[in-house]
């Protein structure tokens, strides 16, 4: 499976934001990608007032994110806002492409560090797998990745890919905490990890301000057994990966920590 990690900075204009899209769309196209892959907050960057930016899954800036998928030919992940039933919003993964149209919700929300996520965003409640051509795909969005049974439990639901969004926050030890934690959940579920993350805002002249998570950058692939097959730096960019679907059924053989479990 080939995939695309396409590492931006969004903006607070979602319409502007959609030309960052359509750009990561075309370069993994034309490089053979199945599968293209935006961070979460695609739609907006986090700092602004998500509540009148959000949109409904059949709203214009999801229709757009579908045609270009369509007109490309390749699946897209990208992270939105949807309005949630009780006045917050939702963060959202839609994910498009041939013969594919849904979404995860994302389940556990950024109360850590500071910054109170489920004050205007509402939790998604159940894990969601798609398939995309003949493989399997998870999908977690960024605090998610510091919680081992989701990714064990979209494993169990037949994943050897998870995706995983983010817009990972700044700070100290926070890159080696990224790292850290995508590589266990690799290991956790032996199964291939694509963690696509915000660049950071300073590498194209943008300083962050207050508690909201902008980015670090450092999107990354790792295999089941935990190896970083592939990273980006701090800036925006597209990394196109091919993942072996072999490696997942070897690394469940050679370590079937999903067998054996007890608890």
């Amino acid at each position: 499976m080939r995939i695309a990690l396409c590492q931006i900075v969004s903006t607070p204009d979602p319409r502007a934001n959609l030309e960052l899209v359509a750009d990561g769309v075309r370069r993994a196209a034309d490089a053979g990608a199945e599968l293209a892959v935006f961070p979460e907050a695609t739609m907006a960057c986090f700092g602004v007032k998500l509540g009148p930016l959000a949109e409904p899954l059949d709203g214009p800036w999801a229709t757009e994110v579908r045609r270009l998928a369509g007109e490309a030919g390749i699946t897209v992940v990208a992270g939105m806002f949807t309005p949630a039933p009780d006045g917050r919003v939702t963060n959202t993964l839609l994910v498009t492409g041939p013969g594919i149209d849904t979404h995860y919700d994302k389940v556990h929300l950024f109360d850590a560090f500071g910054f109170e996520e489920s004050r205007t965003v509402a939790p998604g409640e159940k894990p969601v797998v798609v398939r995309v051509g003949d493989t399997a795909v998870g999908l977690a969005t960024c605090y998610d990745v510091r919680f081992p049974g989701l990714y064990t439990r979209l494993a169990d639901e037949g994943a050897s890919v998870i995706v995983t969004a983010a817009s990972w926050g700044s700070g100290e030890g926070k890159r080696e905490q990224w790292e850290l934690l995508v590589r266990a959940r690799a290991l956790d579920s032996t199964s291939w990890v694509v963690a696509c993350g915000q660049a950071d805002p300073r590498s194209v002249g943008r300083e962050p301000s207050g508690k909201a998570p902008t980015g670090i950058g450092y999107s990354t692939v790792v295999s089941p057994l935990g190896a970083i097959h592939a990273q980006l730096a701090d800036a925006p960019d597209v990394a196109v990966v091919d993942l072996d679907p072999d490696a997942v059924e070897e690394a469940r053989r050679a370590v079937p920590v999903l067998l054996n479990r007890k608890f």
